[in-house]
């Protein structure tokens, strides 16, 4: 066990400050819900780009994959990977429709296909599937406070969420934007740094492949089988283009150029930061011998804290607390946004203005925090990677293919077709992982049922329409 010293307390107290004050300046930007959501379409693409990385690459990508490489080794790549490829698809095919609908959620896009009933049904799925991978978030939290200080879950866990609401409370979207492209540049250092020590001490690539003479499954892609890694991979690329928290970084740019540019660059740059996760978890696994009792989330900081000089480390260990941080927070800002607009200004309180949905939105950021201390709490050492591609997943098979559909096949669905997929597609999700939760991923059921679901009743229910139009109204 290695104790923090005065050279990590500083690393880390110089990046707090320089991160702090940059969250502080984004939350004078906010003067009311719009400035706080997005809506108000003010981010350039630099912002763009650090909203979707500042929540994509968080605990998951960083301590998250280091977990899973230490057990299965390449394969840990696949949340960073199938990020990137979703941020691709998403600034390509995806992004025009989108932007130029003027809306500032999922639910409102496709309430304008399939009518105001899928709104509410959307949000309130894709809320759940947003709040597994808060409880990831939270996992990592816990993960990196306990080897950093050696205090308890629930310490960890009060520490984490003050932190989680002093960044987002205060700046919104505009907050998570401008801190995240701080963060993301002293993240990309601190993960170059660690996997550098990493191959530096396997003795370069030769020393890796000597330590690992089985190649399989250290430096496959699908160590833990096919259909898996499969899965968790396309569980990313189906979830970004499905989530409320990167659509809402797009559609709060100032252009369609801008929004466009933002996607690619989370596209380019999100893969490689998985890289030095992997290399640190290849590295503590073939030394496992020399830290008995190692668990397996606390990998990455127990690296830093060892191998890394005491300033360095503690400029890394504050980048990933950080970045952890930043993720839980932009999550829960695309949970509340959705909440706020699609429940409770539609349904609840439909004369709301601007400061009153402002501090509703906040007051369900506080209730969100609440319900994580329980479910973390009660997950403890769990595989943070594990929760993040069944949230992944599940928000996918919630509003993935009605979205298409709405996009590029009016023609073919009808409201009751989109309903229906937006309700079977996630229980399928969630039933088949209940029910068989070491068989098929429960991805690939609730996706063929959704889009099953959505065509086939869109077929029916038209087919039916076009009879009785034919018929006229004597019939």
């Amino acid at each position: 066990m290695v104790a923090i010293t005065s050279g990590h307390i500083i690393g880390m107290v110089v990046t707090l400050l320089i991160i702090v004050g940059a969250g502080i300046y984004a939350g004078t930007k906010v003067k009311g819900e719009r400035d706080f959501s997005g809506a108000s379409r003010k981010a350039g693409s630099a912002v763009v780009a650090g909203t979707i990385m500042g929540t994509l690459v968080g605990g998951s990508s960083t301590i998250g994959t280091a977990q899973l490489a230490f057990q299965y080794g390449l394969d840990g790549w696949w949340f960073t990977l199938g990020a990137g490829i979703g941020c691709l698809f998403l600034g390509t095919f995806m992004l025009r429709p989108l932007y130029s609908s003027n809306r500032s959620t999922i639910p409102q896009y496709l309430t304008d296909t399939y009518g105001p009933v899928i709104g509410p049904i959307s949000s309130v799925f894709t809320s759940i599937g947003i709040f597994i991978n808060v409880i990831a978030q939270g996992l990592a939290a816990v993960a990196l406070l306990s080897a950093m200080a050696h205090v308890s879950i629930t310490v960890a866990l009060v520490i984490s969420t003050v932190l989680v609401l002093a960044y987002v409370l205060a700046g919104g979207l505009q907050g998570t934007g401008i801190v995240g492209t701080i963060k993301l540049s002293l993240l990309y250092g601190a993960v170059i740094a660690a996997g550098g020590i990493a191959l530096y001490k396997f003795g370069g690539m030769s020393g890796l492949f000597e330590a690992f003479p089985e190649r399989f499954p250290w430096f496959s892609l699908f160590g833990r089988g096919f259909s898996l890694d499969f899965a968790a991979g396309f569980s990313l690329v189906v979830g970004v283009l499905s989530t409320q928290t990167y659509i809402q970084a797009v559609l709060s740019a100032r252009s369609f150029a801008h929004a466009r540019k933002g996607a690619l660059i989370s596209a380019i740059f999100i893969p490689p930061v998985g890289i030095g996760g992997i290399l640190v978890g290849l590295y503590m696994k073939a030394h496992v011998a020399d830290f008995p009792g190692l668990k397996s989330g606390d990998v990455l900081p127990t690296f830093i804290l060892h191998y890394m000089p005491p300033l360095l480390g503690g400029v890394v260990l504050a980048t990933l607390l950080v970045a952890v941080i930043g993720t839980w927070a932009g999550l829960n800002l695309g949970i509340s946004t959705m909440l706020t607009r699609d429940i409770y200004k539609r349904y609840i309180d439909k004369q709301a203005d601007d400061k009153k949905a402002l501090l509703v939105q906040r007051v369900l950021i506080l209730c969100l925090c609440a319900v994580t201390i329980a479910a973390v709490s009660s997950n403890a050492g769990g595989l943070i990677l594990g929760f993040s591609f069944l949230s992944m997943g599940l928000r996918g098979c919630s509003a993935l293919f009605p979205l298409l559909g709405a996009m590029f096949f009016k023609r073919f669905v009808t409201p009751i077709a989109g309903i229906s997929a937006a309700i079977l597609g996630p229980l399928t999700d969630l039933v088949w992982h209940l029910v068989f939760p070491k068989g098929l991923d429960p991805l690939y059921p609730g996706l063929v049922v959704s889009a099953g679901v959505l065509f086939a009743v869109g077929f029916f229910t038209r087919s039916k329409s076009a009879v009785h139009a034919s018929a006229g109204p004597g019939v």
